[in-house]
C-alpha cells in the first residue's frame, strides 16, 4: 500500500498606504494550495487592489510533481553536495596545526 496524504495551507497579506496625502491604498494578497496524493491539487494565488479588478491566477499540479516520488520525480530540486575539494584540505591542515598546538601546551604544563 502506497503512502497517501492530503495537505492544505494557506498565506495572506493585506497592506494600506498612502504617497499623497489621500486616502490610504489597500492591496491585498493570499495563496491557498491544496495537495492530494492521489488526485493532485493546485495552487490559487489572487491580488486586489482598490479600484482595480482581482487577478486570480490557479495552477495545477499533477499527481507526479508530489515530494517523494519513486518514478519519473523531478530531481532537479534536490540538495547536492557543493564541498570545495580545496576548503576541505585546509580544514584539515588547520586542524593539524591545532592538534600540533594542543600537544604542545599539554607538553609543556
Amino acid at each position: 500500500m502506497s503512502n497517501q496524504y492530503t495537505s492544505f495551507s494557506s498565506s495572506s497579506f493585506t497592506t494600506s498606504s498612502s504617497s499623497d496625502g489621500g486616502p490610504p491604498r489597500t492591496q491585498s494578497y493570499t495563496e491557498t494550495a491544496n495537495y492530494d496524493s492521489r488526485t493532485g491539487g493546485n495552487i490559487t494565488r489572487e491580488a486586489k487592489e482598490d479600484g482595480q479588478p482581482t487577478l486570480t491566477e490557479t495552477r495545477d499540479i499533477p499527481v507526479q510533481e508530489r515530494v517523494g516520488a519513486s518514478n519519473g520525480a523531478d530531481t532537479s530540486r534536490r540538495i547536492e553536495d557543493v564541498t570545495d575539494a580545496e576548503q576541505a584540505e585546509r580544514d584539515q591542515q588547520y586542524e593539524e596545526r591545532m592538534e600540533d598546538e594542543y600537544a604542545k601546551r599539554e607538553g609543556g604544563a
